[in-house]
């Protein structure tokens, strides 16, 4: 380490600990695919950096869940750290962002993927990264929310910023011609998804092939559930019945195909996943004739301001009982590797939260 951490970080030593020897879940190529195996590593063995964090949280997405499995290209090299999300304390810096002690957060910039992520207790990354955690979120609750709830909440910006009105909690409903669809609803993105549009005044309908989670559903939000089905049967037509005044797609496919042949004039779509597919067959009737808008969210790599945006809205517009609800389970390091099979076989719904540092 340089001379300006060595000498920083003695002054918290006696409080933090140094960075010594630390767990991190690594993936590794078997030959045949990706084994995930918990290693005990040494500080040397961190990637390039100027900040040091104590990881005291993660979370399991989906593209977690396909790395750690490798049943998706994600990985851009091996071994790496997965865990495209972290929560924790700055420990070392040589960074102005971020001092010693400060409770940060990342999500994305390729971190997971390209660069270490949050399976590991202790993480070294970009000071540019850091999004400060917001007043008002314990850790743990940031990592309950993490690049799900996050993705979330920049596509219902993105949905008010294209003409979504937001009524307030205490502002009335219009009826059919206020229906906003979730799809893929008792996902992460899905779950936080329902709950933030139904705080914000939207009547908010849940797509899911999982009728057995309506009373989940209700209990965030929706004011009604349909199976999935509902929506791909208009993936055929190049227009169906209007009946949509906005969209959260996590789905893609045949689902976001169908979404955008009965969207109302005017309506928009944040597309932001593609659990269901990648391809997406439609016409341009849609966007011609209506004036349909189709709006990418890229969380990966957003601008931070509009990071810090969101985070900020995030800790004032979710309620702590249903941040607590979204959570299936809290795991450990050991356990990652059968969540995320979990996961991707539909057996949890909501988040799951890993804690890094017991």
């Amino acid at each position: 380490m340089s001379g300006a951490i060595v000498q920083g970080y003695a002054a918290k030593d006696a409080m933090m600990g140094g960075v010594g020897s630390f767990r991190a879940l690594m993936a590794e190529d078997a030959g045949d695919g990706i084994e995930a195996v918990v290693r005990t590593l040494d500080p040397t063995d961190l990637p390039s950096g100027e900040v040091t964090v104590r990881v005291a949280y993660s979370g399991i997405n989906y593209k977690d869940a396909l790395a750690v499995t490798g049943k998706g290209r994600i990985l851009r090299s091996t071994p790496m750290v997965p865990g495209i999300d972290l929560v924790g304390e700055v420990v070392e810096t040589t960074s102005g962002v971020a001092g010693l002690g400060d409770q940060v957060l990342i999500n994305g910039y390729g971190i997971g993927e390209d660069h270490w992520g949050g399976f590991a207790e202790f993480a070294r990354v970009k000071g540019e990264w850091l999004v400060p955690l917001p007043k008002g979120l314990t850790s743990w609750q940031a990592a309950a929310i993490g690049t799900a709830g996050y993705t979330a909440m920049l596509s219902v910006m993105a949905l008010e910023e294209h003409g979504l009105s937001r009524h307030g909690h205490e502002g009335p409903h219009r009826g059919d011609s206020d229906l906003v669809v979730v799809t893929g609803a008792t996902g992460g993105v899905g779950s936080y998804a329902v709950a933030l549009l139904s705080a914000a005044g939207s009547r908010v309908v849940a797509s899911t092939g999982r009728a057995d989670l309506a009373e989940y559903l209700s209990g965030l939000g929706a004011a009604e559930v349909v199976d999935r089905g509902v929506l791909e049967a208009a993936a055929g037509r190049p227009l169906g019945s209007e009946r949509w005044a906005g969209a959260v797609d996590t789905v893609g496919g045949a689902t976001l195909a169908g979404l955008i042949a009965t969207m109302r004039r005017h309506a928009s779509i944040a597309s932001c996943g593609l659990a269901g597919g990648h391809d997406l067959k439609t016409t341009v009737f849609p966007f011609i004739l209506r004036g349909v808008n189709l709006l990418g969210i890229d969380s990966n790599y957003c601008e931070h301001e509009r990071r810090v945006e969101a985070w900020g809205r995030l800790a004032r517009d979710l309620r702590v009982d249903l941040i607590e609800a979204i959570v299936a389970r809290t795991v450990g390091l050991e356990d990652v590797a059968a969540s995320s099979r979990d996961l991707l076989e539909g057996r949890v719904h909501g988040r799951i939260v890993v804690e890094v540092s017991g």
